[in-house]
């Protein structure tokens, strides 16, 4: 998908669980920059084979096995991306963490008691 799309999508999904606040905004749009990156990254993956690993010929001529780097940056990404859906509240212990803190009453000023009457 798109950033456009994914920045949709994150959106609804804020809204359905009730976590959605314009100010998190910043932190969508950085989320869906990540999860356009990630898309990509899998797509080149895919078409060049889906190998898991691959083989390294070292500057002597040695080959050796190593983890594909795309595949390392799949997960990187999709680490990143799990952070950030449990900040917006869209993973369950990102739910409950903002569920508390939107609980919590608002901090009243030192002032607030002097000006009521």
């Amino acid at each position: 998908m798109k950033k456009a799309d994914w920045r949709r999508e994150v959106i609804k999904k804020c809204q359905s669980v009730g976590t959605f606040r314009s100010e998190f905004l910043p932190v969508i749009n950085t989320l869906a920059d990540i999860l356009e990156e990630r898309d990509r990254v899998r797509r080149q993956y895919n078409a060049e084979g889906a190998q898991p690993v691959i083989t390294k010929t070292s500057d002597r001529g040695a080959q050796n096995t190593a983890k594909n780097p795309l595949l390392q940056m799949w997960e990187d990404l999709n680490r990143d991306a799990l952070a950030y859906w449990r900040e917006l509240g869209l993973t369950p212990a990102g739910l409950k963490a903002l569920d508390k803190d939107m609980m919590k009453p608002k901090q009243k000023s030192a002032l607030s008691g002097l000006l009521d009457d």
